[in-house]
C-alpha cells in the first residue's frame, strides 16, 4: 500500500486524514506541520512527525498539502510553491461517499474532495483543490488550480472558479457565471453575476464588499500544477 503523508495538522488536515482513512488507499503515515509545539503530538490519533521540510526526506510518500483558511486562503498555494516537488508526489483523495463519474469528470493532483460531495458530469478539478462535504458540481463546471469551496456549496452548469477563488459554506453560484482568481464569495451568499479577480462578494444577491487581501505577487503567479485548465 502507497504512503501518505499530509501537511498541515488543522481542521482540513483531520478531515483528510478521516478521509483517507475511509477510502483505504493509502497507509497514513502521519501530519506534518511548521508549528514546533505540535511535533511529537497526535490529533486524532494520528501523529505530528515534524516540519513540512520533513517532506523531502519522505521521499517515499505521497503528498497532500492540507491548509488554509478564509483568513489565509493562498496559504496552499504559498506552501506547494515553496516545498517544490514533482507533481507526482502528490496524491488525490477521494472519500469513498463522494460522486465522481471518472469517465467524464478530472481531479488534479493534490486535490481532495470530502464525503457526500457530488460531481455530475463533465466537471474539471484542478490541482490542490479543496472541496468539503455536501459540495455540488453540476455539468461543464471547472474549478481551477488552489479553488477552495467550503461546505455545501452549490455550483450551476457551466460555472468557473478561477484559481485559488473560495467560495464560503452554502454560498450558490448561478449556471454561466465566473467568480475571478482570489475572490472570495462570503458564506450563504448567492452569486448571480461574474465576480471579478481580487475582490470579496457576499450576500443574497451578492454585492462587492472590497477588495480582497491580495496574496502576494508571487502567489499570485504560481504555475499551475499539471497544466492549465482551459
Amino acid at each position: 500500500m502507497n504512503e501518505l503523508v499530509i501537511i498541515g495538522a488543522g481542521g482540513f488536515a483531520r478531515e483528510t486524514a478521516a478521509a483517507v482513512d475511509a477510502a483505504g488507499e493509502y497507509r497514513l503515515l502521519g501530519h506534518l506541520d511548521d508549528n514546533p509545539a505540535l511535533h511529537g503530538t497526535g490529533v486524532d490519533g494520528v501523529p505530528v512527525l515534524g516540519g513540512s521540510e520533513l517532506v523531502h526526506e519522505l521521499s517515499d510518500a505521497h503528498v497532500v498539502v492540507c491548509v488554509g483558511n478564509p483568513r489565509d486562503y493562498a496559504a496552499r498555494a504559498r506552501l506547494v510553491r515553496r516545498l517544490g516537488l514533482p507533481v507526482e508526489r502528490y496524491a488525490t483523495v477521494i472519500h469513498p461517499t463522494a460522486a465522481v463519474p471518472e469517465a467524464t469528470s478530472e481531479i488534479g493532483p493534490g486535490s481532495v474532495l470530502l464525503a457526500h460531495c457530488v460531481l455530475t458530469t463533465a466537471v474539471r478539478v484542478g490541482a490542490h483543490v479543496a472541496v468539503m462535504p455536501h459540495v455540488v458540481l453540476t455539468h461543464d463546471d471547472v474549478v481551477e488550480d488552489y479553488a477552495t469551496l467550503a461546505s455545501g456549496v452549490r455550483l450551476g452548469g457551466g460555472v468557473r472558479l478561477e484559481q485559488g477563488a473560495y467560495a464560503g459554506a452554502g454560498a450558490l453560484v448561478r449556471e454561466g457565471t465566473t467568480v475571478g482568481a482570489w475572490s472570495l464569495v462570503g458564506m450563504g451568499s448567492t452569486v448571480l453575476g461574474d465576480v471579478p479577480p481580487g475582490e470579496v462578494w457576499a450576500g443574497s444577491p451578492a454585492r462587492r464588499l472590497r477588495a480582497a487581501d491580495q496574496p502576494a505577487l508571487d502567489e499570485l503567479a504560481t504555475p499551475t500544477v499539471g497544466g492549465p485548465l482551459t
